[in-house]
């Protein structure tokens, strides 16, 4: 697991290494997947890669775009296991969009519920609801 160097480990790095406790519900080779403290929709779940090498998704586009790649792939398997197949995958770039852990990490938000026209989001339960109040036009 590479780190930057001079920074002190990501929470997510500890999570990995098991110094805070979280429950890993998917990991691969270079990704894992834990449920947010503070969900902002009945699934809400994040991807994170096991480097903590790139501060955001711009980062490791442009460094690891397999990594990238991987970090899709899983989020949908994810969000399949959580019982959803219409998901939002959300990269918050940067302090003013929200980013509040700077180690290169996925939201996936989702209602969770199946019916056969797809995810039935529960009352109350919209796209604002689900990017945690963002005005429209912004990104979560």
């Amino acid at each position: 697991m590479a780190e930057r160097v001079g920074t002190e480990p990501s929470v997510f790095t500890r999570i990995l290494r098991g110094e805070i406790p979280s429950e890993i519900v998917l990991q691969t080779d270079d990704v894992f997947v834990i449920r947010d403290i503070a969900p902002q929709a009945p699934v809400h779940l994040l991807v994170i890669p096991k480097t903590d090498a790139y501060r955001d998704v711009t980062e490791v586009a442009a460094g690891d775009p397999k990594l990238l790649a991987s970090m899709v792939e899983v989020a949908r398997t994810a969000a399949t296991q959580a019982g959803a197949t219409d998901f939002r995958l959300i990269f918050n770039t940067g302090a003013g969009a929200g980013q509040t852990v700077f180690h290169v990490h996925a939201h996936v938000l989702a209602a969770g519920q199946q019916h056969e026209h797809g995810v039935a989001a529960p009352a109350g339960l919209d796209e604002r609801t689900m990017t945690g109040g963002m005005p429209d036009g912004e990104e979560a």
